[in-house]
């Protein structure tokens, strides 16, 4: 893969990262000087602690990302290192779907409360968004350590 290719990946990967960092940053500012609604608070701020939680493993996969792109420029793609980030993103991507699999019944009672049925399939991209991350890194992750184990035989016998 030539190095053009990793440089326009990685842009791309701090590119996803800047506008999170961002929205949280001044997303947090914003909501501590203009509090929700009180009758929709208890609802909301549980909400909104655990999107703010969902923050860290999103930027710890964007590292793995980061470092495994590294790892392609280093020639080390079909290494142990590569499967190790790929399993750390994979990972992360599980728990991210998981930290919003628990947002969901308060995003059902701000549906409920609002009258907005729609709002609980919005609920539903990022769950569904974070397990197809998390597939698409377990399968990388298996192929990379059967071209890994491959290489290494390849290696041991020369």
């Amino acid at each position: 893969m030539k190095r053009g290719s990793t440089i326009f990946l990685k842009a791309a990967v701090l590119l996803i990262g800047i506008p999170v960092l961002v929205l949280g940053v001044f997303g947090l500012y914003w909501f501590m000087n203009h509090p929700a609604n009180p009758e929709y608070a208890h609802m909301l701020y549980p909400a909104l602690l655990i999107a703010y939680v969902s923050v860290i493993p999103f930027f710890m996969a964007l590292v793995q990302a980061f470092r495994l792109l590294g790892y392609i420029d280093a020639n080390q793609a079909f290494s142990e290192v590569s499967v190790r980030a790929l399993k750390k993103i994979k990972q992360c991507a599980v728990a991210i779907s998981i930290l919003y699999v628990l947002m969901m019944p308060f995003v059902y009672l701000v549906a409920e409360k609002d009258d907005a049925p729609g709002l609980i399939l919005i609920g539903m991209i990022p769950i569904f968004a974070s397990l197809v991350i998390a597939v698409f890194a377990a399968v990388l992750q298996r192929l990379l350590q059967e071209a890994a184990d491959i290489k290494s035989e390849n290696d041991f016998v020369i």
